[in-house]
């Protein structure tokens, strides 16, 4: 497994268990399933460029976002983002295929900048058309207030494979970090900040 991926959920169980929710990560591990290999295979193929750390964390949980395991449907808080004290949830590699073009659908004419109120970061593309990103985690409200993508296409400002974080009302797209890597890196650095006694209610 990848180093940063073995780092980050060693952390992240850590970060359970000091608040008083081992028994939810406990039962998590016991029920969560893997990604396939034909799972890879059709991620790879949909996007070649996918990271290889995010292909290590889908190896641990293919998903946590009203994921069926063992008969079971999981909803566990996996990610975060800059937004301190906000969790996200992983999604699986079906749903990351599936929402292959929801930014394109949703979020056009902010990426053509056609309202200035709307500030979007300028390492992103201006350029719809050329618009490849990967979504691969939603917030704690269904997504509604925020998501996470992997952008595949930035500006010549940005670099390929930046993390960029949605952000509704007042909506707002930035880049929160240069890679995948450096995202898992910073959810580390910051202590898990958002994982807290409010998980195990």
């Amino acid at each position: 497994m990848n180093t940063t991926v073995e780092q980050y959920i060693k952390g992240l169980k850590e970060a359970y268990f000091n608040n008083n929710a081992q028994e939810i990560w406990e039962h998590f591990e016991k029920i969560k399933q893997s990604l396939t290999t034909a799972d890879v295979e059709k991620l790879t193929k949909t996007y070649p460029d996918i990271p290889e750390a995010l292909i290590r964390l889908l190896e641990y949980v293919d998903g946590t976002y009203w994921r069926e395991y063992a008969g079971e449907e999981v909803i566990f808080y996996f990610l975060g983002s800059d937004l301190e004290e906000y969790p996200y949830y992983l999604l699986s590699s079906k749903e990351i295929i599936e929402n292959k073009n929801i930014a394109i659908k949703s979020y056009s004419d902010y990426i053509d900048r056609k309202y200035d109120e709307v500030e979007v970061d300028e390492k992103i593309t201006n350029k719809t058309d050329s618009l490849k990103w990967l979504h691969f985690s939603d917030c704690m409200n269904n997504g509604g207030t925020s998501q996470l993508f992997i952008d595949f296409s930035p500006s010549e400002k940005g670099k390929i494979g930046q993390v960029v974080r949605f952000l509704h009302d007042p909506d707002e797209f930035s880049v929160i970090a240069d890679s995948f890597e450096e995202y898992l890196k910073k959810l580390i650095d910051n202590k898990y900040n958002f994982i807290n006694e409010d998980v195990s209610e």
